[in-house]
């Protein structure tokens, strides 16, 4: 129930809770975690594109950051901190990190592909159990390195684009009829690592480590 998710994930007494109290014949406190805000703390991706050149370079600037914002969110952390999962149910910190590092991987090969073959279809992965391989539960300097470089690699290219190239079109059997092109990916994953960064942040927070 709520008051063990509260429980589980070391919460502060208040802190992510909501008192309901509406209820007149309510016979005693109910606790609710609002797993919603937990799941996504900046909100789920609205889906828009960066259709203009300053949109583009705005979202690329986040790309850029992202790797600095992850070291600092996870700096000063020890094992049992790296490894609770930063809601119930959820991933931990270090998986966390290990996600982020495969994910935008997977993201910069599609970018490559999508400007290298037509009509590419992206090729989606069971990310669960990717991050329960074995290389999930290494220290994250080692996924912190890889999104450094990938980031560098990535940004470099996407800053090289034209319009016509971010117009490059993909497909996703998971999106099917949905109109995809690295303008989308570029939407997306500037989203995804701020996304899952606040996922350590917002925990650090409920926990004040």
């Amino acid at each position: 129930m709520a008051y063990r998710a509260r429980e589980a994930l070391h919460l502060p007494r208040n802190a992510g809770i909501n008192r309901n109290t509406d209820r007149p014949t309510q016979e005693k406190e109910e606790v609710i975690v609002d797993i919603e805000l937990l799941k996504y703390p900046i909100g789920k991706f609205d889906g828009k594109r960066p259709a203009t050149a300053a949109e583009r370079a705005e979202s690329i600037a986040v790309l850029r950051e992202q790797p600095n914002k992850l070291r600092a969110a996870i700096a000063g952390l020890n094992d049992r901190q790296l490894d609770t999962p930063y809601r119930e149910g959820g991933w931990t910190v270090r998986q966390l990190v290990h996600h982020i590092s495969d994910s935008h991987l997977n993201a910069y090969m599609r970018t490559k592909f999508a400007l290298t073959e037509d009509n590419y279809e992206i090729r989606p992965y069971n990310q669960t159990n990717w991050v329960n391989t074995p290389d999930g539960f290494l220290e994250p300097e080692v996924s912190l390195k890889l999104l450094e470089a990938i980031h560098e690699k990535w940004i470099l290219l996407l800053e090289k684009l034209t319009p016509e190239q971010f117009d490059r079109r993909m497909t996703h059997p998971e999106r099917p009829g949905q109109d995809l092109d690295i303008k989308w990916l570029l939407g997306l994953y500037s989203w995804h690592g701020t996304h899952h960064i606040a996922h350590i942040t917002k925990l650090r927070e409920r926990m004040g480590w």
